[in-house]
């Protein structure tokens, strides 16, 4: 399996510094990042760890859930994905990331509602995002069976 590349760049301190991070593998961007808007309510268009995790969460549950519907005899059709990623105080100093808050959106083809709800849990457990979140409080998954 491939391993892929993301560098950042950082100049100052905590809250008075600023940096980048560049998408290498992809070479897709470079995007602008800091803390005092990375604690901030409005990113005004500077990206946080936290969203790039969202959109690593987001991305994989939609794969991990076009996986398991195809394992129920189904097609996902009309699928959104959002996730919704929160930093929050750590108890033990410092920050962490406390939760991680998908919501699905659509049907799948071929799947009724309970089909459905089974396989978005078992991509919720089984999305290699999801694994890798393991320490967060709580991922949560919200569904809206549109069809």
């Amino acid at each position: 399996m491939p391993t892929r590349t993301a560098r950042t760049a950082w100049n100052g301190s905590l809250t008075d510094g600023s940096g980048t991070v560049e998408l290498v593998s992809s070479g897709t961007g470079t995007f602008d990042v800091s803390f005092p808007r990375r604690a901030a309510e409005s990113a005004d268009g500077v990206t946080s760890p936290e969203e790039l995790i969202a959109a690593a969460h987001s991305s994989c549950y939609s794969m991990a859930l076009a996986a398991e519907v195809g394992a129920l005899g189904g097609t996902a059709e009309q699928v959104e994905v959002t996730a919704e990623v929160s930093l929050g105080d750590d108890p033990n100093g410092g920050h962490r990331i406390t939760s991680s808050v998908l919501t699905v959106k659509g049907f799948a083809a071929g799947l009724d509602e309970a089909a459905f709800r089974q396989a978005a849990e078992a991509a919720k457990i089984g999305c290699p995002v999801s694994k890798a979140l393991g320490t967060v409080d709580e991922i949560v998954l919200q569904l809206d069976y549109e069809h």
